[in-house]
C-alpha cells in the first residue's frame, strides 16, 4: 500500500495536464428556461400558420384567375360574335333600323273599324308591309322575329332582331335581312301546348288601312306558320272588329322599294292555319 503513495503522486500532475487539455467547450448552447421555450414555440407555431395562409391565398388566387381566363373567353367569343354582326352591316354600308315608339297615331273614332281575318299592315318605322292574321282568340300580337339578342343601351334593356322570313313571305326586300333595334317595354310569359316561354315585348307604330296605332308585339320565331305577323284582341279592343268570312279588305300600304298597291291581289292567297296563341 505504501509502495503505490509514490506512484499516484507522480501521476497527479500528468492527470492535470490531461483536464487542462481538454477543457470543456465555451460555445455549448446554454439550456432554456420554461419561458423562452415556450416562446420559442409560439415563434414555430406562428410562422408555420403563416405558410398555411400563405399557400391557401395562393390556391384561392389560382381558382380566381382561371375564372378570370374562363370569363375573358366568353367575353371574347360575344365580341368576335359581334364584330362579324358590324362587318356584315359595314360591308352592306348599312345601319340597323333604331325603332322607337311613335305619337303620331289615328283620331278616336266612334264606329270601330271592320278587318277581316288577313289584313296587309305597314310598319313606316322598318319601312315595309307584312301579311297579318287578325285572331280575337289571340291575346297578344305578335311579330317574327330571328337573331333576338338583349343589349343595355343608356341604361335600358333593348333589343336587337331581324325579320323571320320565308321566302315566299311578302316584303319590301331592302329590309328582309336589315338588323332592327327597339327597347323592350317588358317580358312577357306565353303558355301554348308545347309549354311555356318568355318573351320580349317592343312597340312598333303600325298601319291597317284608316287605322294607325302603336302597337305591342312579342317577338318570337314564326317562320312554320303561315303569317309572319299575328294581331290578337287587345288590339282590337275598342278600335277594330273582325269579320272572319272576308280576307284584306284595306289596301296594302306602299313603302319605297316595295311593290304598287294595286299589285297586292296577286299575293293575297287566302290561309286557312289556326294560328291561335295565348
Amino acid at each position: 500500500m505504501r509502495s503505490s503513495i509514490p506512484w499516484l503522486v507522480a501521476g497527479l500532475p500528468l492527470l492535470l495536464a490531461g483536464c487542462a487539455a481538454n477543457p470543456p467547450p465555451s460555445n455549448a448552447p446554454e439550456p432554456l428556461g420554461q419561458a423562452e421555450f415556450d416562446t420559442r414555440i409560439q415563434e414555430l407555431e406562428a410562422s408555420l400558420t403563416q405558410q398555411c395562409d400563405f399557400r391557401a391565398l395562393e390556391s384561392r388566387q389560382q381558382s380566381q384567375h382561371q375564372t378570370l381566363l374562363s370569363n375573358m373567353h366568353e367575353v371574347g367569343s360575344l365580341l368576335r360574335v359581334l364584330q362579324r354582326d358590324v362587318a356584315d352591316i359595314e360591308a352592306r354600308g348599312e345601319e340597323p333600323i333604331i325603332l322607337r315608339e311613335e305619337c303620331e297615331v289615328s283620331e278616336p273614332q266612334s264606329d270601330k273599324t271592320l278587318l277581316g281575318r288577313s289584313e296587309w299592315v305597314g310598319f313606316p318605322a322598318i319601312g315595309t308591309y307584312l301579311k297579318a292574321r287578325i285572331d280575337s282568340g289571340a291575346s297578344t300580337s305578335s311579330l317574327s322575329a330571328s337573331d333576338i339578342t338583349r343589349f343595355e343601351r343608356d341604361g335600358e334593356n333593348w333589343v336587337r332582331f331581324k325579320l323571320a322570313l320565308n321566302d315566299e313571305d311578302v316584303v319590301v326586300e331592302n329590309v328582309r335581312d336589315e338588323w332592327i333595334e327597339a327597347p323592350v317595354q317588358r317580358r312577357v310569359r306565353i303558355v301554348q301546348a308545347s309549354g311555356e316561354e318568355t318573351r320580349p315585348v317592343i312597340t312598333l307604330l303600325m298601319t291597317l288601312g284608316p287605322i294607325r296605332e302603336n302597337v305591342d308585339f312579342t317577338l318570337n320565331d314564326r317562320t312554320h306558320l303561315d303569317f309572319p305577323v299575328l294581331l290578337g284582341r287587345r288590339f282590337m279592343m275598342d278600335i277594330a272588329t273582325i269579320d272572319v268570312a272576308q280576307t284584306y279588305i284595306h289596301d296594302r300600304p306602299e313603302f319605297p322599294g316595295g311593290e304598287p298597291a294595286d299589285q297586292a291581289a296577286d299575293d293575297e292567297v287566302a290561309e286557312d292555319q289556326d294560328e291561335t296563341e295565348e
